[in-house]
């Protein structure tokens, strides 16, 4: 089968040639349509996150992928061949981005029939963040007020619409066509950090998600309410300046978790979430998939079809 291949770090991943995975007991093997990139694979291939996911080599780039079932382990019996499926793979091992890929069944959540699996690639980790972020770490309620910085980014996209829906007011920070996207996604008050400081426009926030860290995290503090919360998806809250602000703050490690995206797809599907896509290329792109997503001006998924 084909794949993209890692083979050392910081060297341009290929297109080559691969066996197909054998699978476990307890594994399903996809027949992968597509695989979504996100920030960790950059970072993987720079090899910054050794100490916290020593990958090795030869290595397939992806985490993400949709695709159906093409069969199952023996101890496997709640899914079958030719289930529409979505999951997130232990970053460790990749294998994403390929034509077929073993899956743990636990990491298995269903897509339904009204979402493209070539969309599907791009809700595992973007959007399980932000429920993770939102919802069981912050606690967020209705009624509330949530600051989201870069809601035009894949994690900020997918948290501006499940704020929403949770009956919270929505405020983010964007710039350039980053505030027409905002606006569609529905946020209520959007600030163009090139031409506002948000610092000095906003207070009485119950929630911050911080995706960008540096001096926005820094300045982040002072928007909070007494008793809020910031968390940080970049970096290591600075506690020093929670406490100055009698805020608390915490760091978003998100995990593979199938329970999680069985509950993040079903959130999408029932209140009409938009996958918002930078742009789904075929495998033989993925050189330029891969400089886009290094780039950091994606807005949303880049999505690789294996077909």
């Amino acid at each position: 089968m084909k794949a993209v291949i890692l083979d050392d770090y910081n060297s341009m991943p290929v297109i080559g040639d691969i066996a197909i995975p054998e699978i476990g007991p307890d594994d399903v093997l996809v027949r992968v349509v597509a695989a979504a990139l996100n920030p960790l694979d950059v970072k993987l291939h720079g090899g910054v996150l050794q100490d916290y996911f020593p990958i090795e080599f030869r290595y397939v780039v992806g985490t993400d992928l949709a695709g159906r079932i093409e069969a199952v382990g023996a101890n496997v019996t709640d899914w079958e061949k030719g289930d529409r499926i979505v999951a997130r793979l232990d970053p460790v091992r990749g294998g994403a981005c390929a034509g077929f890929a073993c899956v743990p069944a636990k990491y298995l959540a269903k897509v339904p029939d009204t979402i493209p699996l070539e969309t599907a690639a791009g809700i595992p980790t973007v959007a399980g963040t932000a429920w993770q972020a939102l919802f069981e770490l912050g606690d967020l309620k209705a009624g509330q007020t949530v600051l989201i910085h870069a809601g035009a980014g894949g994690v900020g996209s997918f948290a501006i619409q499940f704020a929403r829906a949770g009956g919270a007011r929505v405020m983010t920070t964007v710039s350039g066509d980053g505030i027409d996207i905002a606006h569609r996604l529905g946020a209520d008050h959007v600030i163009d950090y090139r031409n506002a400081n948000f610092a000095e426009n906003l207070s009485d926030i119950d929630l911050v998600i911080d995706t960008i860290g540096g001096e926005t995290h820094q300045r982040s503090f002072g928007v909070l309410r007494r008793g809020g919360k910031l968390l940080a998806l970049v970096a290591p809250p600075d506690e020093a300046l929670a406490n100055a602000h009698n805020v608390t703050a915490d760091f978003v490690f998100h995990m593979s978790d199938g329970e999680r995206l069985v509950r993040v797809v079903s959130a999408i599907a029932e209140n009409s979430i938009n996958i918002l896509t930078d742009r789904i290329v075929s495998l033989d792109a993925f050189s330029d998939a891969f400089a886009r997503q290094s780039s950091g001006c994606a807005r949303g998924k880049i999505i690789v079809t294996m077909a």
